[in-house]
């Protein structure tokens, strides 16, 4: 399955997610990180981000980056929201965050951070036929998003953050009655368009996300902060906001460090998040909200997933296929068969990832081996994938390593009849982890020629499926597959060897 990672460089923290997304399963998330940077405070006080702030975040992005990269993602997204918007020197941090991640930092703007907060709710705690009501209270900036049926129906970002808004208004500590006055009054002079507009609407649910929500509802329910992620999904009613505002505004912060379930850093800023959310449920007369612990991250993954980002890198880039066709043609391959093979191919790479656990990558191999495995008919019928694996051996392939170019070749020698052995000296000849990356992809070729069996292209579409200790292959069709079928099965049984669970083949309508 496809993995990602995220990156969202906040005004108050930043934030890391590497995760594996299987559409038949939930996202199984790989890598965590949090750290908070408060480039805000800088940037709100002085218009940038100061030299001390940039390199601290630098180490961070590093520190990041060097934990996904060694988890074999398929895309990377790295934004950065509202301090990074408003910096005068956003051009220089851009560039530093980009050579300490090896890819590059995009400013979003505040519709993209609500829209991406919105597919990350909606991918984490699903409404598909629900009206919510979603409130983000970040660092610099405060979003308030509609959505509608699954899909976003409004949005609107302010800069209402509570990096942002304890910089400005709040000077003393405790806050001084004019302050919190101040404060009220530039909430509503900032919201009351947006919320004039939604009030009339009714909200089935109304759902907070960021560090600030999480440390409201831990606080309402009394769970202290190490335990957290139990906040997820849990409730926070108005008279309970208001009382907990009323409470932190009083304390200085000390005393609100030792409120349970805020934070140390989190009781520096935790005044104005409060007062945002307070003010909106009061403003639409709503009666309480829920936590949600997806952001912009989960949206991302979600995003990048959706969009098949970096599906192709386990497929034959352009040059590498037409030298790979070329070949094929130069021996006469049926190329209509042999690329239906190919693709049914990659098809069984990507749904078995969770078995072999290969790289994307060698997904290549099965494909340039799937266009090439039979080249040697060209020779003779007998015995043909010995005459294609010498001729792959010795073809000339741009865009492949003489390692490549090997294993391709023993891809071939292997797509049918018997399995590698201490005795076929190829094989043998290759690298120790290179012969692992071929025993696993053998049994994906052999099955993959095994659904076009007839050459008649009957097979439209596959799926798989991994439980109680087997793999389901449905073959989906409108035509007869009975050979496709039975040559799956004896195929199977390769499959069983290399991976020790037996391959059930069926057939449903498509």
């Amino acid at each position: 399955m496809p993995r990602y990672a995220a990156i969202d460089i906040g005004s108050n923290s930043t934030r890391m997610m590497a995760a594996e997304v299987d559409p038949k399963a939930p996202r199984k998330t790989l890598a965590e990180d949090r750290q908070v940077t408060r480039l805000g405070e800088s940037v709100f006080r002085d218009g940038q981000i100061s030299a001390q702030a940039m390199e601290f975040v630098m180490g961070v992005l590093k520190r990041f980056a060097d934990t996904y990269k060694k988890l074999d993602v398929a895309g990377v997204r790295a934004v950065a929201t509202s301090a990074v918007r408003d910096a005068s020197n956003q051009a220089e941090f851009l560039e530093r965050a980009a050579g300490a991640i090896g890819s590059p930092v995009e400013i979003i703007s505040g519709q993209e951070e609500a829209r991406l907060i919105h597919v990350g709710v909606q991918d984490h705690w699903p409404h598909p036929d629900q009206r919510l009501l979603i409130i983000d209270v970040g660092g610099g900036s405060a979003e308030v998003i509609v959505g509608e049926d699954g899909k976003l129906a409004d949005a609107v970002s302010r800069p209402l953050g509570a990096v942002r808004l304890t910089e400005v208004f709040l000077k003393d500590d405790p806050p001084t009655a004019l302050q919190l006055h101040q404060l009220d009054e530039f909430l509503e002079q900032k919201l009351h368009s947006v919320l004039d507009r939604i009030k009339r609407k009714r909200f089935d649910r109304v759902i907070a996300t960021s560090a600030s929500a999480s440390a409201v509802v831990c606080a309402a329910n009394r769970i202290p902060r190490p335990r957290r992620e139990e906040a997820d999904r849990h409730r926070a009613t108005t008279p309970q906001l208001r009382k907990l505002y009323k409470q932190l505004s009083q304390l200085d912060v000390a005393a609100r460090r030792r409120v349970t379930g805020i934070g140390p850093r989190r009781a520096e800023i935790i005044v104005p998040g409060v007062a945002v959310f307070l003010h909106v449920l009061e403003a639409l007369k709503l009666p309480s909200l829920y936590y949600s612990r997806a952001g912009v991250r989960d949206g991302i993954i979600a995003d990048l997933a959706a969009r098949g980002v970096g599906h192709d890198i386990g497929r034959l880039d352009r040059d590498q296929r037409r030298a790979v066709e070329e070949l094929a043609r130069r021996f006469s391959v049926d190329l209509k068969h042999a690329r239906l093979v190919a693709a049914l191919g990659h098809r069984l790479f990507v749904e078995m990832q969770p078995l072999h656990r290969l790289p994307s990558e060698q997904g290549k191999l099965l494909e340039a081996a799937a266009l090439l495995r039979d080249t040697g008919h060209i020779i003779s019928d007998t015995a043909h994938h010995k005459h294609s694996q010498y001729i792959v051996a010795n073809a000339d392939l741009p865009g492949f390593n003489p390692t490549e170019r090997a294993m391709v070749a023993e891809l071939c020698r292997y797509h049918r009849k018997s399995m590698p052995g201490p005795k076929h000296g190829s094989y043998q000849a290759l690298p120790p982890e290179s012969r692992r990356i071929v025993n696993l992809l053998i049994p994906l070729l052999r099955i993959a020629d095994a659904l076009d069996r007839s050459r008649e292209q009957r097979v439209e579409e596959i799926d798989c499926h991994l439980s109680n200790g087997e793999v389901a292959l449905t073959i989906l069709s409108r035509k007869d597959t009975g050979l496709e079928q039975w040559a799956a099965e004896r195929a199977g049984e390769s499959f069983r060897m290399v991976y020790g669970k037996p391959l059930v083949v069926a057939r449903a309508d498509s």
